[in-house]
């Protein structure tokens, strides 16, 4: 690393961080719940659809060199009040992904202490808040962290794959068990329903001025970053349902990978697979929050946010977006519950990722078919997912409509009063 810039291994780790964080402990006994046997496939097509968009991203990055995702590719296209509202959206995105980081984080050190259902909402709150004071001390963004965290995880993950794929054979492909929802349809479902296990590669865009070599190095450490998310879901789903009867996935959905642990090496399993997973949720709460509050700060800078949330502390950090963030994370997370946390967070994404990619096939003259193939994916994956709603979570649907919609007028007042 030169000029104490982030090199390739650090930006990438930093997009695997953000997607492992809180993706493979969030939603891997939804999606085995969801979509059985083949719950590789989801994470295959979810995979597929956010290679294209970081190939997007990455693009539409160097062609405006800066910083900033989505809003800033809008605006520089001169579409100002699409790029307002789609910032505000996709703020509530984050924010959506910060509080299924800490419901998780709640949910797996509850099977570890075992103090009752009311526990990890109590601890949603609480670590949220932690890593709240954390930021805006000024202590959230050492990379080096990052590196070090994201190499512990992968070990951990992998070592679980491994173990339960040891005695592997071609029938346990087919569990007897997860037979009932294993079918292609449920697996493009659970693709929409999961997406949000891929979000968080477009983070480092938002980091464009303190990577060394941007231009190079964010296309590579995305692509990369994503593939090897896809291997290493897939492989731990194999590992899981090797070790994890398909009756005791659909109990404890929230802490599969706890259960796979112990499964494996006994008390010792559960404590080590649980820390894991508490250190990974934990450092995606702390990496969402900053990203998002740094995000914040730079769009109420350019005046599509109250004025509030543009300035900065004495240690140079956007204190009261954190703040604020942090506190509607909070609350989603004390009312919301695992899934539809999980499934709003995706559909905002999809959503967002759609326009992204459409921008790139319009703006950039290079991957069309590829920018076009992922805009497709994600428009379809958004209306599967809506369907889905509508059949089984109405309610969910409705509150997410809702949702977007305060949004939306929100920030029409907010535009209509400057």
């Amino acid at each position: 690393m030169k000029n104490n810039k982030m090199g390739l291994n650090e930006t990438w780790s930093m997009a695997v961080g953000a997607m492992i964080g809180g993706g493979i402990f969030s939603v891997l006994g939804v999606i085995i719940v969801r979509a059985g046997n083949l719950a590789w496939l989801s994470f295959l097509i979810s995979g597929l659809i956010a290679l294209a968009t970081a190939i997007s991203y990455s693009n539409l990055t160097n062609k405006f060199e800066e910083g900033g995702g989505a809003f800033t590719y809008i605006k520089d296209i001169n579409h100002e009040g699409l790029a307002g509202g789609l910032s505000w959206l996709l703020i509530l995105g984050y924010i959506l992904s910060i509080s299924v980081y800490a419901f998780t984080f709640g949910q797996y050190l509850e099977n570890l202490l075992g103090f009752g259902p009311w526990f990890p909402r109590l601890i949603s709150v609480i670590i949220i808040s932690l890593f709240m004071a954390f930021n805006i001390k000024g202590a959230g963004e050492a990379s080096w962290i990052e590196v070090i965290t994201v190499w512990g995880k992968l070990i951990i993950l992998l070592a679980i794959a491994i173990i339960g794929l040891w005695n592997f054979k071609p029938e346990m492909l087919v569990i007897e068990g997860l037979k009932q929802q294993s079918t292609f349809f449920n697996a493009v479902t659970g693709a929409a329903t999961i997406f949000l296990a891929y979000q968080g590669f477009q983070l480092i865009t938002y980091d464009y001025q303190e990577i060394h070599k941007p231009d190079q190095t964010i296309k590579k450490a995305e692509i990369m970053a994503i593939i090897a998310v896809i291997f290493v879901y897939i492989l731990v789903d194999f590992g899981i349902v090797n070790l994890v009867s398909p009756e005791l996935i659909n109990q404890e959905k929230e802490v599969v990978i706890a259960i796979a642990g112990q499964r494996i090496l006994g008390t010792a399993g559960l404590i080590i697979a649980s820390i894991a997973a508490l250190f990974s949720t934990g450092s995606a709460i702390n990496s969402t929050v900053f990203a998002t509050a740094r995000l914040a700060n730079k769009i109420a800078g350019d005046g599509e946010l109250p004025h509030f949330l543009a300035s900065k502390n004495n240690n140079n950090v956007p204190a009261r977006a954190i703040f604020s963030i942090s506190l509607i994370s909070a609350i989603l997370a004390i009312i919301g519950s695992l899934s539809s946390l999980v499934e709003a967070a995706s559909f905002i994404f999809l959503i967002t990722f759609a326009i992204v990619n459409f921008i790139a096939f319009t703006e950039i003259n290079k991957n069309k078919f590829i920018s076009l193939a992922g805009g497709i994916g994600a428009v379809t994956a958004a209306l599967i997912l809506t369907v889905q709603l509508i059949n089984t979570k109405p309610f969910i649907l409705l509150a997410m409509f809702i949702l977007i919609i305060v949004v939306t007028a929100g920030r029409k007042v907010f535009y209509n009063k400057k």
